[in-house]
């Protein structure tokens, strides 16, 4: 009998893949339509310290990349809709209780339970894809599902997050939960369930216990964690993106030249804000990930995933030569050539050095260098944020206050915000708080881990994984 003919192209991709991606679009455009300017918003408009802040993200952002592995198992048993249905509710219920909430444990709670949301969301469209797909139309299907990841990415803070955020900051969180919470709707209405396998009936507690000898079994190959947190290190950069870089953008980056250059191209009292970082960062993607994927198809792994390692710490370090509009879309978009290049290339080298015959329990884990670079970069660049910028900022406007004899009160502990009011009545300029704070060292640190984390691979690959 003649082997049935594989579907290949788009136009093949059945109904359900569709309503997948458009889900997609609406969870990644919620997601990072709030994280594009959640850590500016809970010091701004909250109130919260940063290390408050960076404890946060250092706990939410983990849940996204560590909570897959139990979810995708609970969902092959309970059914991809019944499953969405829960992720929705979750991911709805955690952004409306977000944008509510002024107190720091509330916010806290109401951002976990969105996380557990995000997590349990996560590898039922990516499943959902796979189940819906064959061998002849699944590069395609899943090329259009990174595209709309980033087009969501994009869309969402460059034009709603602006239109929000001039009437309220907590609409941008309230539009999250609507993108999120309203896609119930569809899930009751028109998701139709992917064919399921026969999966035998076991107990829970069964099912658990076989998941974390799993995961055992992969923390026990200290040679592959090795690696993992080695590469991890690139992405501690990668996470500033949506904490230190967005503080520094809202505290001294003069977006003023980059505003009247596209002034003529924009609508009526467009300007560049802090939610316009990711933006650079997708859009940069959007436009060249094709191009870069295409020059690196055939080049081998390590060097190529070093090269773009490589860009991508001199894109951080650029941020050192100064705060101009210019310099600093010029950092972001280096870093973004090199996370394009760099990640392709760490996923195959990670096959090279799982074992053969447990591949693919192997790669089902290559995600930890998330986990680990969100759970130890978001609560570092807090750290680091106030040690070179903050704290002598303070120490300064302290002694000026003395200096100018003034009978203004400013504690050590005080907040940023505290301590800009006094600057403000002290009359004290941004370039003069600037000339105080130590923000060059402040990239030039983030960079110096991009340089330790390239020198770590290689050293790797010469002497601990010299036989592959």
């Amino acid at each position: 009998m003649a082997d049935t003919q594989k579907k290949s192209g788009v136009k093949d991709l059945p109904f359900t893949y569709w309503i997948a991606i458009i889900y997609e679009f609406f969870e990644r455009g919620s997601y990072y339509g709030m994280m594009s300017i959640l850590s500016v918003y809970m010091i701004d408009q909250l109130g919260f310290e940063r290390m408050q802040v960076g404890i946060i993200k250092g706990t939410i952002q983990p849940l996204l990349y560590i909570l897959p592995i139990l979810t995708g198992a609970i969902a092959d048993r309970m059914g991809y809709r019944k499953t969405l249905m829960v992720a929705f509710t979750l991911l709805g219920g955690g952004y409306l209780l977000t944008s509510q909430m002024t107190e720091y444990t509330g916010v806290f709670i109401a951002l976990v339970i969105m996380g557990f949301g995000a997590g349990t969301f996560k590898p039922v469209i990516s499943g959902t894809i796979a189940k819906v797909t064959d061998e002849g139309n699944s590069t395609s299907a899943f090329g259009i599902f990174y595209w709309t990841i980033n087009m969501g990415a994009f869309l969402f803070p460059f034009i709603l997050v602006p239109i929000l955020k001039s009437m309220d900051w907590s609409y941008i969180i309230i539009a999250s939960a609507i993108g999120t919470g309203a896609m119930i709707i569809p899930t009751i209405f028109v998701y139709k369930e992917p064919p399921r396998e026969e999966i035998k009936k076991e107990p829970f507690g069964t099912i658990m216990s076989e998941i974390f000898l799993k995961i055992w079994m992969v923390i026990k190959n200290w040679r592959f964690m090795l690696f993992i947190g080695i590469y991890s290190m690139f992405w501690i950069l990668y996470f500033q993106m949506f904490d230190t870089v967005l503080w520094y953008v809202n505290d001294f980056v003069d977006a003023t030249p980059l505003n009247n250059f596209m002034q003529p191209f924009m609508w009526d009292g467009w300007q560049f804000g802090v939610e316009h970082v990711t933006v650079i960062n997708a859009l940069t993607i959007i436009c060249l990930q094709f191009f870069i994927t295409f020059i690196v198809r055939k080049t081998p792994a390590l060097p190529t995933m070093v090269v773009g390692i490589t860009l991508g710490t001199l894109g951080m370090a650029l941020l050192s030569v100064g705060t101009g509009i210019w310099i600093f879309i010029a950092g972001i978009f280096l870093f973004s050539i090199g996370e394009m290049t760099a990640h392709p290339k760490f996923i195959s080298y990670l096959g090279l050095i799982a074992p053969p015959d447990k591949k693919a329990t192997y790669m089902g884990f290559g995600f930890l260098y998330g986990f680990f670079g969100s759970l130890i970069g978001s609560p570092l660049g807090a750290f680091l944020y106030v040690q070179y910028v903050d704290n002598p900022t303070i120490k300064f406007i302290q002694e000026q206050i003395t200096a100018k004899g003034s009978d203004l009160v400013l504690a050590a502990n005080a907040s940023r915000t505290e301590a800009l009011e006094v600057a403000d009545k002290l009359n004290l300029t941004p370039d003069q708080l600037l000339q105080h704070a130590y923000t060059s060292e402040l990239w030039l640190t983030f960079s110096a881990i991009g340089v330790f984390c390239i020198i770590s691979i290689l050293i790797y690959h010469k002497f601990i994984n010299k036989d592959k």
